[in-house]
């Protein structure tokens, strides 16, 4: 898929690439989604099918109060306080153990309600506001949100293929 450069392009990714995840994911066994067996964010480390949706909701709260804190005039600390972007794998285990108390079926209300509230963002951006200048770096706001959102939807939904494929669950 080529690289959002509008609003139209960036609702289309996210969109499109949810979809397909979203569909993916109702298809996992409820008995096996906490099955630690896919390959981690941390080298050397696995992951349920939870912890991947927990991952996705992570970083998808980060986009809204990146997006929040900015229109506030308010300084961001990227990735997350308390984290470098060196330490990414040490923040996927946080986002792990901040949903681990869900049970499955409340990680996908819970990641459908955070995809529609992004939506809903970018929904109420101009194509301006979205690529228009930098926002981190030299990163557009548009091109951030894309990052974290289409991107990981879209590799989380290759990694539960591949799970599936290697579960027999295809």
């Amino acid at each position: 898929m080529a690289v959002p450069q509008n609003k139209q392009e960036l609702l289309q990714a996210i969109s499109s690439s949810y979809q397909q995840l979203r569909a993916e994911l109702l298809t996992v066994p409820e008995e096996r989604c906490r099955e630690r067996s896919l390959q981690g964010h941390v080298k050397g480390t696995q992951m349920s099918v939870s912890d991947l949706v927990a991952y996705l909701i992570g970083w998808n709260e980060l986009v809204l109060k990146w997006s929040h804190a900015k229109v506030r005039g308010e300084a961001v600390d990227f990735p997350e306080r308390g984290f470098k972007w060196n330490e990414l794998g040490a923040l996927a285990q946080k986002f792990y153990a901040d949903y681990a108390d869900l049970s499955y079926s409340e990680l996908l209300t819970r990641l459908q309600d955070v995809y529609g509230r992004i939506v809903e963002l970018v929904g109420h951006c101009t194509d301006q506001a979205l690529y228009g200048a930098p926002w981190y770096k030299t990163y557009s706001q548009g091109r951030m949100i894309q990052f974290n959102t289409a991107s990981p939807y879209a590799n989380a939904r290759n990694r539960l293929r591949q799970w599936k494929k290697a579960n027999s669950l295809a």
